[in-house]
């Protein structure tokens, strides 16, 4: 999968918890990554992020933090 297609999907994301309290919305990010997202995909984005996230939202990337990683990744 592109990475364009990873970012924007990985931003409708965060957008739609964008209203929620902070740590809901980290919270929400996290877990509809790893409930819904191939590992193939997850660790595409995990790969992303460590390459400086250019155009990812901050939540996406302070919900796919490095505590956040191990989850997402597996």
């Amino acid at each position: 999968m592109e990475n364009r297609d990873i970012i924007r999907m990985a931003n409708q994301i965060a957008a739609y918890f964008e209203a929620y309290p902070r740590t809901e919305a980290l919270s929400g990010i996290a877990h509809h990554i790893k409930s819904f997202w191939d590992p193939r995909m997850r660790k595409q984005l995990v790969d992303y992020i460590d390459g400086g996230a250019e155009g990812l939202s901050p939540l996406v990337t302070a919900a796919i933090s490095p505590p956040a990683k191990a989850k997402a990744s597996s």
